[in-house]
């Protein structure tokens, strides 16, 4: 693990983003640079193309994928804390 340097602002946008979606500002900030590094590999995709478009749907899928996890370990995360309390 190391330490990234942000501006305060983008710090701000983090936390927020990350209380809107239950995530820690850590979390919050690797999503948002798993999302950055999906879009510089797929560098063809732009936001003005067609959303039919199938390079539009793999990538879209790679980022329901990660979410369905997290969500998923949070709904498990919580099922555990139910049962043993």
């Amino acid at each position: 693990m190391g330490i990234v340097k942000i501006s305060d602002d983008l710090h701000d946008e983090i936390r927020k983003s990350g209380l809107l979606m239950s995530r820690s500002i850590n979390s919050q900030a690797e999503f948002w640079m798993k999302m950055g590094r999906l879009a510089e590999l797929n560098p063809t995709l732009i936001f003005h193309e067609s959303p039919n478009d199938q390079r539009h749907f793999h990538v879209i899928l790679k980022l329901l994928r990660h979410e369905a996890s997290y969500l998923n370990s949070l709904l498990v995360n919580a099922l555990s804390c139910i049962v043993h309390s």
